[in-house]
């Protein structure tokens, strides 16, 4: 099992401009998140990248990335479905039924010491030759914002599951009911990292859904727990966190935890508390 590709979505409503969105990496240096994100699928030994899109947004994909030095991206424009899964089935000729990587262009992935999760995850993926995903136990009140997992640990490993279902941003009583998971601490559920490799068994499941009714609305999470029930498919727990850049505040605390994981974490952190120290002055004037 070769992973030589990997594809960013970058195509949804919510989703389209959150990638150039411009931080400070833990180097100081200035980058947009999907910079950031090509560095660690690119760090993972992979060259061949994909990037769905909305057509009248490449040109501005197209000028962050000639700024940054990165050539070599092809651009995807997404079809004229929406949907998570026409995103990736947009992406069925790029790949040429190979198994690949897949970031979504919304998270962003900080380890404190700098490891690169994409590359771990591919190592699992050939070794286990199947579709995994990455997940972290997320606390019952988040789930209705991501894809959330019901699983089997895996006998002798700490961090590695057998997936039997998957579903998108269940109610709580669905989670109870349906997603619980032996040895995970109470109140919390696996939800999608936003982190994958899938293999080619992903694209034509979604390809028979789209050929059956060409016009729905394409999930992804409906996908893999179909996949989940008809081939082995593992999830990879993740304990450093993933921020979702799209929603509240969730650009400002992918800033910190780069900025508080690279050389600078001293002097934000003094600078963090001489502003709590002003604001609570302030408020008591």
């Amino acid at each position: 099992m070769q992973i030589t590709k990997a594809i960013i979505t970058a195509a949804g409503k919510r989703q389209r401009q959150l990638p150039l969105q411009t931080l400070i990496d833990q180097n100081r240096q200035q980058k947009t998140i999907l910079e950031i994100l090509i560095n660690e699928i690119q760090n993972a030994g992979i060259k061949d990248i994909g990037i769905v899109i909305q057509k009248e947004d490449q040109k501005r994909f197209e000028e962050v990335l000639k700024l940054s030095g990165i050539s070599g991206v092809q651009f995807i424009p997404q079809m004229d479905q929406p949907g998570y899964g026409h995103a990736l089935l947009s992406a069925k000729e790029f790949l040429n039924k190979e198994s690949f990587l897949h970031l979504v262009g919304d998270h962003l992935y900080v380890h404190p010491k700098g490891k690169n999760v994409a590359g771990e995850l591919i190592e699992l993926a050939k070794k286990n030759k199947c579709s995994i995903s990455t997940v972290q136990p997320t606390r019952e009140n988040q789930i209705g914002n991501y894809g959330t997992i019901g699983a089997e640990r895996i006998q002798g490993e700490n961090t590695l599951f057998k997936i039997r279902e998957v579903k998108e941003k269940p109610t709580p009583t669905y989670a109870e009911q349906h997603l619980l998971v032996p040895g995970l601490r109470s109140g919390y559920y696996l939800c999608f990292y936003g982190m994958h490799v899938f293999t080619n068994d992903v694209i034509e499941i979604l390809q028979q859904k789209s050929d059956i009714n060409p016009d729905a609305v394409l999930g992804l999470s409906e996908t893999l727990n179909e996949l989940a029930k008809k081939n082995k498919y593992l999830a990879l727990e993740q304990r450093h966190p993933r921020y979702d850049i799209g929603l509240d505040y969730g650009l400002l605390k992918a800033q910190l935890a780069l900025s508080l994981s690279g050389k600078d974490r001293e002097y934000l952190m003094s600078e963090l508390l001489q502003f709590f120290i002003d604001k609570d002055i302030q408020q008591n004037l």
